[in-house]
């Protein structure tokens, strides 16, 4: 296994992990096919992201466009290159990350594969991270690969940086709390992954747990298993005052069915619950 980073400070990380480490410019046509074409890989795992503190500074809410603005060109230039790439060097599968959220879904039930990524619905700050990942599905899915919309990671160093927040009590409870998240630990994610390699799956596949959870729900029971205070809470007018458009990912997420994954890739999770995850992991 080859496995990329941007920083060379991370290769010694890598081969502590077990795999054979190379520095990667995501954006940069040349360094991926360079680094593609010295792996020679039978398939190509696509998990490029910018979203940490360490690349962008601390999250403004108010500004999701700057949060994504370089995760959107990794999954749309990125992907461009990786697919280049797997061409050029006889790579024939691919799997890339897409993610389970901002689904319009008349009927008002769970989310199915079928389902697409939210278009006009969203803002203008965050159509574009919505129009990239669209594109991810879309291009992948005409090369023959899988899409895996994973749910919001949790596990050893997944999401340090949400804990803080809600430590300082910067992650309030907005209005009822009635939007979905659709939670999944790291290692249920990266046993689906490895499923759809194995099987060369093709299409969308939700990658959430079993119980997706309302905010008034997991947000309460996160901060209590990681022994801190009960977030405070907002109106969702004061919310929207202070985080924009990003209060619609609390406020109205729906949640995904993770069906056609367990049917389909026999995925099977060791966390059906984040309820027994937050508790294991936090407690």
């Amino acid at each position: 296994m080859t496995a990329t980073t941007t920083s060379a400070a991370r290769l010694r990380l890598l081969e502590q992990l077990g795999a054979d480490g190379v520095v990667m410019d995501g954006l940069d046509a040349g360094s991926v096919k360079e680094a593609v074409a010295s792996a020679r890989p039978d398939a190509i795992v696509h998990e490029m992201t910018a979203l940490s503190v360490a690349h962008n500074g601390k999250p403004n809410f108010r500004h999701p466009e700057r949060l994504a603005a370089t995760t959107n060109r990794l999954r749309t230039e990125g992907t461009d290159h990786l697919l280049a790439a797997a061409e050029a060097t006889g790579v024939s599968y691919v799997v890339a990350q897409s993610v389970a959220t901002w689904t319009e879904v008349s009927d008002g039930g769970p989310v199915s594969e079928e389902d697409p990524l939210p278009s006009q619905e969203v803002g203008p700050k965050m159509r574009p991270m919505v129009e990239a990942l669209r594109r991810v599905e879309d291009v992948v899915g005409k090369a023959g690969g899988a899409a895996l919309r994973y749910g919001a990671f949790y596990g050893p160093g997944a999401n340090n940086d949400l804990l803080e927040l809600v430590r300082k009590r910067r992650f309030p409870l907005v209005g009822d709390g009635t939007g979905y998240f659709n939670w999944v630990h790291l290692d249920d994610a990266a046993n689906a992954t490895v499923l759809a390699l194995e099987q060369q799956a093709k299409g969308i596949f939700n990658i959430v747990d079993d119980e997706p959870a309302q905010v008034r729900d997991w947000l309460p029971y996160l901060a209590e298993s990681a022994g801190m205070r009960r977030p405070i809470r907002l109106p969702k007018w004061l919310a929207q005052l202070l985080a924009g458009e990003m209060v619609k990912i609390v406020t109205q997420g729906r949640a995904f069915s993770n069906a056609k994954a367990k049917r389909e890739l026999g995925w099977e999770l060791r966390y059906p619950s984040w309820r027994q995850g937050f508790k294991e992991e936090l407690g």
